[in-house]
Formats: structure tokens, sequence, C-alpha cells
């Protein structure tokens, strides 16, 4: 475990300082989209109480948590990644060294994660000002930071897969951009027909939604505990699928 432990921070040393060196710049871009989002959705568009009986702004902060979770964690992630296989070529030159392929993965998503987080507690510390319906639990930080993990080995996954700058392009305007806008950010997936309903569950940040949401208010939803294993199953799926790309050097 020490060694592995090790491992991962050698892997995530050029992120971190990458993190040290631009801080402000990165805690400026984790909050603006979601604070965007916030005031565009929340008050520009609705105002008044939903059906579960808290505000509106209540109910979309969550939703725009889980969604700075996918959108920092994945763009993090798979963007650093790219420039380093396909520009600098460094990504190469790491594989080559007495790494284990556990320690690659995650050492590699650490800024993905971070940022997540950054983004999130930036976002939901406001919230808390703004709606006093909201909770902060260890449950609301467990559904977090499983959502961060999730969208940051995904992330991954797409730099691997990607054999350029437009293929990534393409991945984030099929995959996260519909994500974003159509898995209960903005709205609750139970107010869609069950074809619908059907097409969206299949998708992470739906059930990450529900999870995030639930957690911070559980005076007024009850948790969904399956969307909490399946939001796990797919971080897990997405660990698997880098783990594989990896080992057969399809990258």
């Amino acid at each position: 475990m020490i060694v592995f432990l090790k491992q991962t921070y050698y892997v995530a040393w050029g992120d971190l300082m990458f993190i040290k060196h631009n801080f402000l710049n990165i805690m400026v871009m984790s909050v603006m989209s979601p604070l965007l989002y916030l005031v565009a959705f929340g008050y520009g568009l609705r105002t008044g109480t939903t059906d579960i009986g808290v505000s509106y702004v209540a109910f979309v902060i969550p939703g725009i948590v889980a969604l700075s979770s996918l959108s920092s964690s994945f763009s993090s992630t798979s963007t650093r990644m790219n420039v380093q296989r396909l520009y600098y070529k460094s990504f190469d030159e790491m594989m080559m060294c007495p790494l284990s392929l556990p320690a690659i993965i995650f050492g590699k998503c650490v800024l993905g994660i971070l940022r997540g987080l950054m983004s999130c507690v930036l976002i939901y510390a406001l919230g808390l000002f703004l709606a006093p319906e909201l909770e902060l639990s260890p449950l609301f930080a467990l559904c977090v930071i499983l959502s961060c993990l999730a969208f940051s080995f995904l992330g991954m996954a797409a730099a691997l897969l990607a054999r350029s700058h437009q293929s990534l392009a393409t991945f984030n305007s099929l995959i996260i951009l519909p994500m974003t806008f159509l898995c209960g950010t903005f709205f609750s997936v139970s107010s869609l027909s069950p074809v619908f309903q059907g097409m969206l569950y299949c998708l992470p940040l739906t059930h990450a939604s529900e999870c995030i949401r639930a957690a911070a208010m559980p005076g007024y939803l009850d948790f969904p505990w399956v969307s909490l294993i399946v939001l796990a199953a797919f971080g897990l799926a997405f660990f698997a699928l880098d783990y594989y790309l990896l080992k057969t050097r399809k990258i």
C-alpha cells in the first residue's frame, strides 16, 4: 500500500505542481461556469417552489454541484492527458517507468479529482448561504468524491482513446454536452416519460445528480442507494477500461 501511494504521488507530482503554481487561475475557472449556471437557471428562468416543497434555487444547486463534478473532473483529466500524449509525448516516457498501472491511473486522475472537488466545494458553500434547505453531511461528501472519481476515470479513458485533439472535442460534443443538460441537473428526471427516464438512467451523471441532490436535502428526498451503487459501478467500469487500455497498450 505504501509503495502504491508513493508511485501515485510520483505520477501526480507534475499535476500537483501545476495546481500549486496556478492556484488562483484554477479557482476562478472552477467557480465561473457553475456560478453562471446558477444565475441563469436558478434565478433567470424559474422562481418559486418545486413539487418536493423546496425553492428551485435549492433544487438546482445540488444539480450544478453534480454538473461541476463532471465538467471539472472530466475536462481537467482528459485535456491534460491528451496534451501529454499527443503533443509532449511525456506520457509514453512515463509508461516505460517501473510503475504499477493502478498507480498511473490514480496519479493521472488526481488533477481532475482535485479540480472537481474545488469546484463542488466552492459552489456548494455559496449554495448553503442561498438556500437554507440544503445540508452538509458525510453522505453528501461521499457522493461528490465518488462522482469526481468516476468522471476523472472517464476523462482518462477518453484521452487514451482519442487519436487527435479533434476526436476528444467530438467526444465532448456527443457525450459530455448532452449529459450536462439532460441528466437531472436542472430538472427532475421523474417528470419525463418512462422511455426518456430509461435512457437517462443509462448515463452516470443522472445517478450522480440523484445521489447528490438527495444527500443535500435529506428531509425532502429519500436517498437512492441503488443510484449510489450504479455510480460506483460506473466508476469501476471506467477504471477497468483505463486499466485495459494501458495493459494492452492500445493508446
